[in-house]
């Protein structure tokens, strides 16, 4: 289970510890694609990155392809959560993106999976299990 983390700053220390989470508990993926943000392109970002036998790949101008997924889900998440709700502190803001992203991957049906919900796509539907996002 990854931890539910949440940051206003663009440091690059908050993206590094998330990322060592994951690779801790997963394996790395072939290419690691980002964009172009100063928290992404530090050379210690990169460096554990590569330590962790990825190529990186950052979208420039024309690669809007390299993120679309996360960019089509960070847009309805700002659209159908963050633009809807006045959320006056971090926990109000964690607590909503928590439910959220819940109702995304449990209960929303997608036609990219054949009307099915991401849980049961993937088969990743346990009542244990905290979701991240």
């Amino acid at each position: 289970m990854l931890s539910w983390r949440l940051s206003n700053t663009m440091e690059a220390d908050f993206c590094i510890e998330a990322l060592q989470e994951a690779l801790a508990r997963h394996d790395a993926s072939e290419i690691f694609s980002t964009d172009q943000g100063s928290q992404f392109t530090s050379p210690r970002f990169v460096e554990v990155v590569q330590a962790a036998g990825a190529r990186v790949s950052m979208d420039g101008r024309g690669r809007w392809t390299n993120n679309v997924f996360t960019e089509r889900l960070w847009r309805s998440r700002k659209y159908e959560c963050v633009y809807l709700h006045a959320f006056e502190t971090g926990s109000e803001l964690r607590a909503g993106f928590g439910r959220w992203i819940s109702c995304y991957n449990t209960a929303r049906p997608h036609s990219a999976h054949g009307g099915k919900t991401p849980d049961k796509a993937y088969g990743t539907a346990r009542q244990d299990i905290r979701l991240a996002a």
